[in-house]
């Protein structure tokens, strides 16, 4: 928790006078079944405020740095979408954004499925401020995430775990 609390001081200092935050009326600490592999797959509301005033379109990511990989798990990564969106809505997309390629192999939302038995995996979820209203890319989460990180002018993230 010291270390999730140090990020968001960090961020908030980047951002301005007032904390660019995600929330969602969907997640609490931990991914209902809903969200996960094991029932709807469905991705979850996201809401966030003050953005930077120089943000042209906003991007969303979903990682599990705790699968067992070597290198994490890619759940969900879009971009391109408006600077006017603030929100989107369960298992839904705004006009004019792209998905990009999750660590399936393919575009849209993975849910939370850790390998049963394992300890609680960590999925952190991240909205990015991005300084270009089009990243035009549906590549793989790996580029997508270099692109985003070089264009990124702030983030929010929240902290969701998953266990089966």
């Amino acid at each position: 928790m010291k270390k999730i609390l140090f990020v968001l001081v960090v961020l908030c200092h980047q951002a301005s006078a007032q904390t660019f935050t995600l929330k969602s009326d969907d997640l609490g600490g931990q991914f209902s079944e809903t969200f996960t592999c094991s029932g709807e797959n469905r991705s979850p509301e996201l809401h966030w405020s003050n953005a930077p005033a120089a943000t042209k379109s906003f991007a969303i990511t979903m990682y599990d740095p705790d699968a067992p990989t070597g290198s994490g798990f890619w759940h969900w990564v879009i971009v391109d979408i408006p600077a006017t969106t603030m929100a989107i809505k369960q298992n839904s997309l705004p006009a004019g954004s792209l998905t990009s390629v999750n660590d399936t192999g393919k575009p849209g939302y993975q849910g939370p499925c850790p390998p049963e038995g394992d300890a609680a995996h960590r999925y952190i979820i991240t909205v990015y401020a991005v300084n270009t209203a089009k990243l035009g890319t549906t590549s793989t989460a790996a580029m997508t995430g270099f692109m985003l990180n070089k264009a990124a002018i702030a983030k929010a993230s929240i902290l969701v775990y998953a266990k089966r």
